[in-house]
């Protein structure tokens, strides 16, 4: 008895031990120098001189690693942007207490990118270190593996990143040119019209350029759309609308003299169990530019991700286009979700592009599944390199907007970096009455394809067009921030044959006024007195108003073909800077100082990031935090390039 007692003690002993060995463990939070934590910063273990496992912080910039022996460690923080920094421990008994590490912002010289990581608690499985990401030259031939293997790693089976991740040797990408909207004058251009945008591609575009080191491109930089990737805390719509509206007003904080009036609009939002059936066919470049691992394997993880949330009452296919087009999979219940997983198994990139017949088959295999009632789209993900085919952009809009007035429509996922044809996956985007969204990340993939799935997908509002009248005895001269290529005639705005933006469920759109009170100067907005003519008289009100702009909004229902009009007074008032218009007044500062703009006024980097801080607010998925980083890793990239950018000097 005395034996078998002393065996239980001692495996009771060892056991306890054992446990102890496999449940040490080291963890903490990240976060900067205003101790906001850091979503996605790169965090490797090491025990020598090779990382030995590696993981990445969440969206509170919370970090572990499990499982650990006793020893002497090396826990590395890197991330774009910031000084790459070690924190050495020692492991004993016990796990040692949660540690807190600050990331300070440092030299631009040190700019790595984390492409594709995914924030998983310790991703196991890790590529060696200092690996080089491969590329192929657009329009080579290349096999791309199906990610997803073992040795991968990564949830969903993304590479992890590799360090550093090289800039391009050429580049091609091309971007619409956009000339900035100018300050106008009430008295002359009273009604300011323009249709609303919900695409989200150029935020996740320009973190990408900064995550790589490197300032975007002005032109690649759109204001409203940097905005509009965030979600604002409006009022759901009421009394059957399906939109509502809401204005707020405030100082410009770049132009103390101004004022700043914010428009913003929400859906109806839906839920995820309510969602109509969906009829999704995709539409795959598999050309050889779309080789590297942020092209094909990130558009087939998110399609993986996209799979699992599948029910049997949706159909997918998938089309596929290179040298000539195919159909990968036909149209295929959800229920199937080995079938398609299987059709995701046998794609590879290689050959040249032929995106027009691809369109074609595409589309010809949602309108043989339509389902009445439900969503019937086609998702074209593609770096756009459109080189083979129907070269004239005409025939092809033609064709999608055919389709579009048959309830079909096209929303774009772009990819890829040096050969980005930015221009053509918006205009084929808009025409389709669908969304463009840029991927550089699986986080992004999974942001648009699932958890916004409803606000990407689900259209509950077409053709949507605000107009703006403003009261000349309030307000001197206006100038809309964005929306450049978004601006209709005032004649548009009661046409319903006109064209315009597509709100889906729980979107947000947030418009933002640099308003000049009367009395002021207008900028820009003095013109020689007519020689010919004589000016007309504005006409103010007979009874002095406290107005100060009046909003309408036509809208039409999503199977639809009249519009609806919605009308808001805008009472004038002291200005207050609302958590709404403060953290959207701190995006546009950023816009501007990217752009270099004319109108950027008392702008600077610091300003934006402490008007971020301070109307941060909610910030569940961390987007908002996130964003403060690449404030601060624009400015750091800024001053590094002021001596050697002659626009920058100015």
């Amino acid at each position: 008895m005395r034996v078998i007692t002393a065996l239980v003690i001692f495996y009771l002993f060892a056991g306890g031990q054992i446990a102890s060995l496999q449940t040490r463990t080291v963890s903490g939070t990240v976060v900067d120098p205003a101790n906001q934590g850091i979503p996605g910063v790169a965090i490797e273990l090491r025990n020598g001189p090779s990382a030995q496992r590696r993981t990445t912080s969440d969206r509170a910039g919370a970090w572990k690693f499990d499982r650990l022996e006793p020893g002497d460690y090396v826990v590395r923080f890197v991330l774009s942007g910031f000084v790459t920094t070690d924190l050495p421990l020692k492991i004993g008994d016990t796990s040692p207490a949660p540690v807190r590490v600050v990331l300070k912002v440092g030299a631009v010289s040190e700019v790595v990118t984390v492409l594709g990581a995914t924030p998983a608690i310790d991703n196991l499985a890790a590529a060696a270190p200092g690996a080089a990401a491969k590329r192929s030259a657009p329009g080579s031939s290349a096999s791309v593996r199906i990610a997803g293997q073992a040795a991968a790693g990564g949830q969903y089976g993304i590479p992890p990143p590799s360090y550093p991740y090289p800039v391009p040797p050429y580049d091609t990408a091309s971007y619409a040119e956009i000339q900035e909207n100018r300050f106008r004058l009430v008295k002359d251009h009273p009604l300011s019209t323009f249709s609303i945008d919900v695409d989200t591609a150029s935020y996740s575009n320009v973190r990408r350029f900064l995550n790589e080191g490197r300032l975007p491109p002005v032109d690649a930089v759109r204001i409203e759309e940097l905005i509009n990737y965030f979600r604002f805390d409006y009022p759901d719509p009421r009394n059957g609308a399906p939109v509502s509206v809401t204005t707020e007003l405030g100082a410009a904080p770049w132009n103390p003299k101004h004022k700043l009036a914010l428009v913003g609009l929400k859906s109806t939002p839906i839920r995820q169990e309510k969602t109509p059936p969906r009829n999704l066919t995709f539409l795959l470049d598999v050309s050889g530019s779309m080789a590297p691992v942020n092209r094909l394997p990130l558009v087939k993880t998110a399609m993986r991700m996209l799979v699992d949330t599948l029910r049997p009452q949706d159909k997918v296919a998938i089309v596929v286009y290179a040298g000539s087009s195919g159909m990968v999979l036909p149209a295929t219940s959800g229920e199937e979700k080995h079938r398609i997983q299987a059709a995701l198994e046998r794609l590879a990139a290689g050959g040249s592009t032929n995106g027009a017949s691809g369109i074609q088959l595409a589309y010809n295999l949602a309108s043989e599944n339509f389902i009445r009632g439900g969503i019937n789209r086609v998702i074209l993900a593609t770096d756009g390199d459109f080189n083979v085919g129907i070269t004239s952009q005409s025939e092809l809009t033609r064709l999608i907007e055919e389709k579009r007035e048959r309830g079909i429509f096209l929303s774009v996922l772009g990819v890829g970096d040096n050969n980005l044809k930015d221009s053509t996956m918006e205009m084929l985007a808009d025409k389709g009455n669908g969304n463009y969204s840029y991927l550089d990340s699986i986080q992004e993939a999974r942001r648009v394809l699932i958890k916004e799935a409803g606000a990407t997908l689900v259209t509950v509002a077409k053709d949507v067009k605000l107009q703006v009248e403003f009261n000349p005895s309030r307000v001197a001269g206006y100038r809309l921030i964005g929306y450049e290529n978004r601006i209709l005639r005032k004649e548009d705005f009661n046409n319903d044959r006109k064209d315009a933006g597509e709100m889906g469920a729980g979107h947000t759109v947030t418009a933002l006024y640099e308003l000049v009170p009367a009395g002021e100067r207008v900028p820009a907005g003095d013109v020689d007195p007519l020689k010919y003519q004589r000016p007309e008289t504005v006409v103010y009100p007979p009874e002095p108003s406290n107005d100060l702009m009046n909003v309408k909004i036509r809208y039409k229902a999503p199977d639809g073909d009249t519009s609806k009009l919605l009308e808001f007074p805008v009472r004038d008032a002291a200005p207050r800077m609302s958590p709404n218009l403060g953290f959207a007044a701190s995006v546009a500062e950023f816009g501007m100082l990217l752009r270099r703009s004319e109108f950027k006024g008392l702008a600077t980097w610091e300003q934006a990031a402490a008007l971020a801080r301070q109307h941060r607010g909610e910030d569940e998925d961390g987007y908002r935090a996130e964003f403060i980083r690449l404030v601060e890793l624009a400015g750091a990239l800024s001053v590094k390039h002021i001596t050697s950018d002659p626009d920058l000097r100015r």
